[in-house]
């Protein structure tokens, strides 16, 4: 299991699980921008518990991390304008 882990294989499933939820929901009628700024700040955040479980350099965890914040604003913003309407 430590090997599961330490390769990064494990954020692998959970991003594939991503995956699929993006694939259902396309299904369900949901837009394509709609799913991206939904699944985009999580898939970051995987890519940057990847990186860190692999022992990759700070810049690879810290970048996906820091992207990840701007797009799940750009998430709220949408969300609270569907709200209002």
């Amino acid at each position: 299991m430590d090997a599961f882990f330490s390769s990064g294989h494990a954020v692998d499933v959970v991003l594939l699980v991503l995956a699929l939820e993006a694939v259902v929901l396309w299904r369900r009628g949901w837009r394509g921008g709609d799913i991206t700024t939904t699944l985009l700040p999580a898939a970051l955040m995987l890519l940057a518990t990847r990186a860190a479980l692999t022992g990759a350099s700070w810049e690879w965890i810290a970048l996906p991390l820091a992207a990840s914040f701007p797009v799940h604003l750009l998430d709220l913003k949408k969300r609270e304008s569907r709200r209002r309407s």
